[in-house]
């Protein structure tokens, strides 16, 4: 039977993987255009691109201070943001990405082996915990941002 520690470490892992109550970044860009990674339709403030820099700029930035106390953050709001609405090329696209993914499985392979409870001893009181749940949710929050703008742009298909 597994203890409460393990249960909570296979709910967080589950979280962090995405799926079950969230869409998974994968899914919601799955088939997309590449010509619709920069439109901001209706007036909204971003655009897939954007959604999808600021996703890996912030998990980044989480899972770097997660680990290293010599980590500085990049200045909110400006240097989370990017400025441009879209990519360069399906390079930067590409390499966006596939660093959202590898940086997602340093941090699964962080929660496995790390304390999920002690205080990261370069912050404020922030916990592993702390740091792995807010990826979970910031992530699950934009790419339901991203769901929406491909609805609006006529691009979903549940």
């Amino acid at each position: 039977m597994l203890n409460n520690s393990q249960i909570l470490l296979t709910e967080v892992l589950q979280l962090l993987n995405g799926g079950t109550a969230h869409a998974k970044l994968d899914d919601a860009l799955n088939d997309l255009s590449a010509n619709l990674r920069g439109e901001k339709p209706h007036g909204l403030p971003y655009s897939i691109w954007q959604l999808v820099e600021h996703i890996r700029i912030a998990q980044w930035d989480m899972l770097e201070f997660s680990k290293d106390g010599n980590h500085q953050s990049p200045k909110w709001p400006d240097e989370y943001w990017p400025k441009e609405t879209e990519p360069d090329s399906e390079e930067i696209w590409a390499a966006s990405i596939s660093q959202i993914k590898k940086d997602l499985n340093e941090l699964v392979e962080l929660v496995k082996t790390g304390d999920l409870y002690a205080p990261i001893p370069h912050g404020t009181g922030q916990t592993l915990l702390r740091e792995a749940l807010q990826v979970a949710d910031h992530t699950a929050y934009h790419v339901a941002e991203i769901i929406v703008l491909r609805r609006l742009l006529g691009a979903w298909k549940p």
